[in-house]
């Protein structure tokens, strides 16, 4: 089992790579696939050597080896928590299914996070790509389906009551987000709430279900208001302006869910 874990945390580390290049390039509008690697601020090309994840950050100090330039602190910590996040799913489930459904979701959620909380922006190639992807997992590897059951024949099997789940849920959740956010926009005439987060939480729903995903929405609004006040009490923001990265919080609060979601929901294709 420890090689497993290992072997995940190193594929971790590399997915997280491979996140840096998404969370930079992605709000941008550039290609992930070319040009390769390179420095933001001289845009010289980092050699492979440079470029191996957490090692280089280390062993460079921090700093490009070309023009000095420092490396954000964001570059090894998607690399560390991508990797950690692979070995505890591993380690919780081993090299299943469930594992593969919660690896994907996890990478989709983190570099959600991480962009939103650098640009303000949830990218629609992973927010609508995470959509696909929730929909083919939730077919593939049925989850419980309360509701569904309630709703639709028995002898329809538990693959459809699965995907119906993930549509109920996309619909409810993200409908209801988009709800909040349209009519706090016609009462205070400031948008509170943008399309990307009513996509997250649609992609959400689909990896999740009805279930998880209203757990998802209380747990990231209770970190996004303890975060949240305390950011505006640190950094002496005006509590009527100041833009949270909302996506962020409903990031960390899904990733909770997702890796520890069948020990608090109960919910079948998790990684328990």
């Amino acid at each position: 089992m420890v090689v497993e874990i290992v072997a995940a945390a190193v594929l971790g580390l590399l997915i997280g790579s491979f996140l840096n290049v998404c969370i930079y390039r992605l709000p941008r509008d550039l290609s992930v696939v070319s040009p390769g690697s390179y420095c933001p601020k001289c845009e010289t090309p980092i050699r492979w050597y440079e470029n191996i994840p957490l090692v280089s950050f280390l062993f460079l100090r921090g700093r490009c080896a070309h023009c000095g330039a420092a490396i954000g602190w964001r570059y090894p910590a998607v690399e560390f928590v991508t990797a950690a996040t692979f070995a505890l799913v591993v380690w919780k489930a081993g090299v299943t299914p469930a594992a593969l459904k919660s690896c994907v979701f996890s990478t989709l959620l983190i570099g959600l996070i991480f962009s939103d909380l650098e640009e303000l922006i949830l990218p629609d190639e992973l927010t609508l790509g995470g959509i696909g992807a929730g929909l083919v997992f939730s077919f593939g590897l049925p989850m419980d389906s309360f509701f569904m059951r309630l709703l639709l024949p028995a002898e329809w099997g538990a693959r459809v009551h699965s995907l119906g789940e993930s549509l109920l849920a996309m619909l409810v959740a993200a409908g209801s987000l988009w709800l909040v956010g349209e009519v706090y926009y016609r009462v205070r005439k400031v948008e509170g709430l943008g399309l990307g987060d009513v996509k997250m939480v649609a992609m959400i729903g689909s990896f999740l279900g009805l279930h998880g995903t209203l757990f998802t929405l209380i747990l990231g609004s209770v970190i996004g208001s303890v975060v949240g006040l305390a950011l505006v009490v640190l950094l002496r923001k005006d509590a009527r302006t100041y833009e949270l990265p909302f996506g962020s919080f409903l990031g960390v609060g899904a990733l909770i869910t997702g890796v520890w979601g069948p020990a608090l929901l109960r919910w079948p294709g998790g990684p328990v």
